[in-house]
């Protein structure tokens, strides 16, 4: 069993507040969490306005549908939130026993 673990750095250019910052962040999670069946968290910088970071995770036993699924989410958030820019991102692979 593998799990692939992606850390997301977004930059919110047109969150003003905490309160607009959760109204952009929430519908992205909870859209992840269903499209792709995956692990969804906001994992740092919940006090900025305009950055958040989000954690993925999904298991599997295959390396290659681990990479598959975590680019997948990657093309996702940049396709449909135009106005969320990917400032950083880090992929993770750990192997199970």
């Amino acid at each position: 069993m593998n799990t692939g673990v992606c850390k997301i750095k977004l930059h919110l250019p047109e969150s003003q507040s905490l309160k607009e910052k959760r109204r952009i962040i929430k519908p992205i999670i909870t859209r992840l969490r269903n499209l792709y069946n995956i692990s969804v968290a906001e994992v740092d910088d919940q006090d900025l306005w305009q950055i958040a970071t989000i954690g993925v995770s999904c298991v599997s036993n295959h390396d290659h549908h681990i990479d598959e699924m975590l680019t997948s989410v990657l093309s996702f958030i940049t396709d449909s939130y135009p106005n969320v820019e990917i400032i950083e991102q880090e992929i993770e692979v750990f192997h199970g026993p």
